[in-house]
């Protein structure tokens, strides 16, 4: 412990001192932002990391007491860290979302704490972004727009969104960049991986590395708008299979690193029932087809969208056709899987939706578990190991389930944070994608319908199946094997259907109908 300290104040004032130095050589104003912002991130680093290695010296392991109290330091300890994120902006709010959206994996108290993170964003005043515009394009607002709303539509962490009308009165979606993020960026991200290495050093259970090397990768492909709008019309392409999936065009005469303009889409977010209730929009029906958007994405096409928050997807019914319609926004975080990658991951999911344990084993540890296997089966499915090994299509998930699974999150985080420091990078995104996907299925109160496993046996089926065709040398070989899916597509439609029909109205109708009846002449015969 006294060695632990002693690291502690070795830290804290090695970083205030070289602050201090560095400030006084550059005479710097103190409100230079990159310098205010280390100051912060350090001082928030070392309040915490002395927290947690001071408040358990009287306190033994395993108690009640020991239990609460932990409780308590997490939850001071996400407050303090979502205070700084507030306070710095920029690219420590994009990271404390990625923490925030990480349920079933880190401690409730940490996810709890920083979702808040998605309504508390910065905005940018009217001066900012008509100085961004006018360097980008190099025109005023009134030579670009009609109109131009003041008040931003939504504020992110990296940019804010105005409605504007052109000249020709198609109405637009602008979003601009906050004009210090790009400077920024590089220093804050140095800063974080920093201040992880020092965390590590003191704690060497505690290795989060991997979401900084995830920030660090993620971060320039996010401030490049052009690459998001580029994102944008591939998405729409590759799934214009689905009538009811709306991506907005984008105007390229008014785009460029900084700025997207894009057609404006208005709806409500995708977890809002009463939105729904009030625009006849069927919850379950939302629920299956965002599924079925994701399991085309991950199985068959290996690119994924992965930042489906609320706020990027909306559902509203379209003005012209009346149909309802999902809206997908925000195209800057995209996941390429690599083809093996991808046909591990589709098969590790087949074996989970058909209780295959040994496959499981198998595919977990192609994809880099090891011998975490099981955790990392819970950590995916966000399942406990009786509910995985019994079949994660055959059971409900209930409410005492998820309690053991946010218990365990914060039992096994030192295992968590080995595990994903294990698996490939591209695993990363690709469970925060699964964990917001979760969090709309609960509030719609859709989590574990039997569509959902029937949609991702689907993609898999066939994304298997595309597979063993291109490997396969004859032509008779790859007949084979389209009627050997298509067999299985088939069985699985005809599942669907029973499953339909067990729950439809008709059939409760007529099952209560016959005991009615039923009972009616058994009292005729007594």
């Amino acid at each position: 412990m006294a060695g632990r300290l002693l690291k502690v104040s070795s830290l804290a004032a090695a970083i205030f001192s070289s602050s201090g130095f560095y400030l006084y050589n550059r005479q710097l104003d103190l409100n230079d932002l990159s310098i205010v912002r280390f100051g912060r991130a350090a001082a928030t680093t070392a309040v915490i990391s002395f927290d947690y290695l001071t408040a358990f010296k009287n306190v033994a392991y395993g108690t009640d007491e020991y239990w609460a109290l932990r409780s308590k330091i997490h939850l001071r300890s996400a407050e303090r860290l979502r205070d700084l994120c507030c306070a710095n902006r920029g690219t420590f709010i994009k990271v404390g979302q990625h923490i925030g959206a990480l349920d079933y994996l880190l401690p409730e108290e940490y996810t709890n704490t920083l979702k808040v993170l998605h309504s508390q964003a910065p905005q940018s005043r009217l001066e900012e972004i008509q100085q961004v515009i006018r360097e980008d394009l190099g025109k005023e607002l009134s030579e670009l727009f009609i109109s131009f709303d003041e008040n931003p539509q939504g504020a992110a962490s990296l940019a804010q969104v105005h409605k504007a009308v052109l000249h020709d009165g198609r109405t637009v979606a602008v979003k601009v960049q906050h004009p210090k993020v790009q400077r920024q960026s590089s220093k804050d991200i140095a800063v974080m991986e920093g201040l992880a290495k020092a965390v590590h050093w003191l704690f060497p259970d505690f290795g989060f590395m991997w979401l900084v090397d995830e920030a660090k990768k993620n971060m320039p492909l996010e401030l490049d708008f052009l690459n998001e709008g580029q994102n944008a019309e591939r998405v729409a392409k590759m799934l214009s299979c689905f009538p009811f999936l709306k991506v907005p065009s984008i105007h390229w005469n008014l785009s460029t690193k900084r700025i997207l303009t894009m057609e404006f889409v208005e709806g409500g977010q995708v977890n809002d029932r009463e939105y729904m209730k009030k625009h006849s929009i069927n919850v379950n029906k939302i629920s299956e087809n965002l599924g079925k958007v994701y399991s085309e994405m991950i199985f068959i096409h290996g690119f994924v969208h992965c930042d489906p928050h609320p706020g990027n997807v909306l559902v509203r019914k379209c003005p012209r056709s009346k149909k309802t319609e999902i809206v997908l926004l925000d195209h800057g975080l995209y996941q390429d899987l690599k083809p093996d990658f991808r046909l591990n991951y589709c098969r590790l999911w087949k074996a989970l939706i058909d209780s295959d344990m040994p496959g499981v084993e198998r595919y977990s540890r192609q994809l880099g578990a090891g011998d975490l296997y099981p955790l990392f089966a819970c950590v995916l499915t966000a399942r406990s190991w009786n509910a995985v090994n019994a079949g994660i299509g055959s059971l409900p998930v209930t409410q005492s389930e998820d309690v053991e699974i946010q218990t365990n999150a914060a039992l096994y985080l030192p295992q968590i944070s080995e595990l994903l420091n294990r698996v490939p990078r591209q695993m990363l995104l690709l469970l925060k994608t699964n964990d917001l996907l979760r969090g709309i299925e609960t509030t719609l109160q859709t989590r574990a319908a039997s569509s959902s496993f029937i949609n991702m046996s689907r993609c898999c089926i066939r994304a298997m199946a595309r597979h063993k065709r291109k490997k396969a040398q004859s032509r008779s070989k790859r007949l084979q094997i389209t009627l050997a899916e298509n067999l299985n597509l088939l069985t699985l439609t005809m599942y669907e259907l029973f499953l339909w029909t067990k729950d439809s109205a008709l059939v409760r109708w007529v099952s209560a109908l016959l005991s009615f009846l039923h009972s009616d002449e058994s009292g005729h015969h007594a």
